[in-house]
């Protein structure tokens, strides 16, 4: 006691107060990077209790809401071409080219575990994805389903495999999505925030607390499905992998399937205004979502920030030898997040994420920030 009061006397209490909430927001960063987003890394699907002896038939469904021709000749191609005992793809097409259509049941006559099915398309009364995803889920022959779309493609021939033996542990199955790597910085920073933006709501999954999962890359049964009457806000063009799952998943029924062979990619159809529109896109959601997700969301970014912004503050207006140990500090944080985020990248397939990390730990509260303000302004697109 008598060497704080000493230590207090010398610098002030003011300077070792915000010693300790660099300590204390330190421990906090440390706690998200190695024992929350840590278990990533080491998680193992096979310690969840069995609820099936064998992995099932699967339904693969896919809405397609354009002549989307190389969607067919390539991604199609490798839903196909999965490496599985019993499945079969269901292509819903959502559109008024005959011509097209009629490609895709030549096609469907050559291949026959391509299902295909049409939604006449009427501007005066459109189709939105639930209702295509409703269409293709009641025509599936199977009652085991997973989702995807025509932005995605699998990462292997043993995608379905892996994400069948997610079922034997749950009745839905949650697998990761990654966007497909480009050359250029834009690239890496879209790949980045996707994988760190999945690794939040997988943490929480695997601890239980399950809150969303991702459009192309998420398994469900039709029990679950019929047995909640279907997806949610309808009156949203969005929600169906968050809104909706948030109703129906619970701390049991939720299987994570966490490997390289098990994600799909998406493909990028733009830069950064593209990727910006398309996270105030989706954002809209963010203000339904339970307290508890929008908490674990926030408070790691939020705790951050304060981190930088006290060391930074140390390093200016402490002694030398004050902000010598912040800056330690700070680094010591940043080796610590580095080895994680290495582990976790290496588990989810993704490459040279670790090198250029301070960049995206720097800039990607900001990003967050702006798209936080661009939600104050409605989003047409989003409301049907």
């Amino acid at each position: 006691m008598q060497y704080i009061e000493i230590f207090v006397a010398h610098y002030g209490w003011q300077r070792v107060a915000l010693a300790g909430v660099i300590l204390v927001l330190f421990a906090v960063q440390l706690w998200y990077y190695t024992a929350i987003y840590g278990r990533i890394a080491g998680y193992k699907n096979a310690r969840r209790q069995s609820i099936l002896d064998a992995e099932p038939p699967i339904s693969v469904v896919i809405p397609m809401f354009a002549e989307d021709t190389l969607f067919v000749e390539n991604s199609l191609m490798k839903f196909l071409a999965q490496i599985y005992h019993k499945f079969q793809v269901v292509v819903v097409y959502v559109g008024s080219d005959n011509d097209f259509y009629e490609e895709l049941v030549r096609l469907k006559s050559e291949i026959p575990i391509l299902e295909t099915t049409k939604i006449e398309y009427n501007p005066r009364f459109p189709i939105s994805i639930k209702m295509a995803l409703n269409v293709g889920i009641k025509s599936a022959a199977y009652d085991h389903i997973v989702i995807s779309t025509t932005d995605a493609c699998p990462a292997s021939a043993k995608w379905l495999s892996m994400m069948a033996q997610g079922f034997t542990k749950g009745k839905i199955v949650l697998g990761y999505c990654g966007y497909e790597p480009r050359n250029g910085f834009a690239s890496w920073l879209m790949r980045t925030e996707r994988m760190m933006g999945s690794v939040a709501w997988l943490s929480s999954a695997i601890r239980m607390r399950p809150y969303r999962g991702i459009r192309h890359n998420l398994g469900f049964t039709k029990e679950i499905y019929f047995g909640s009457n279907g997806f949610s806000h309808l009156n949203m063009n969005i929600g169906e992998d968050d809104l909706y799952m948030q109703r129906v998943m619970t701390r049991d029924n939720v299987s994570v399937i966490l490997s390289p062979r098990a994600s799909t990619i998406e493909h990028p159809w733009g830069g950064i205004g593209w990727w910006l529109n398309r996270r105030r896109h989706y954002g809209s959601a963010l203000k339904f979502y339970p307290d508890f997700a929008k908490s674990h969301i926030r408070f790691e970014t939020g705790s951050r920030v304060l981190f930088f912004a006290a060391t930074i503050a140390a390093m200016i207006l402490m002694p030398i030898e004050f902000g010598a140990v912040a800056l330690a500090i700070l680094l010591l944080r940043y080796l610590a997040v580095a080895i994680s985020v290495r582990k976790i990248a290496k588990r989810l397939g993704e490459r040279r994420m670790v090198r250029w990390y301070f960049i995206y730990d720097v800039i990607s509260p900001v990003m967050d920030f702006i798209v936080r303000l661009s939600l104050l302004r409605k989003d047409s697109t989003v409301w049907r």
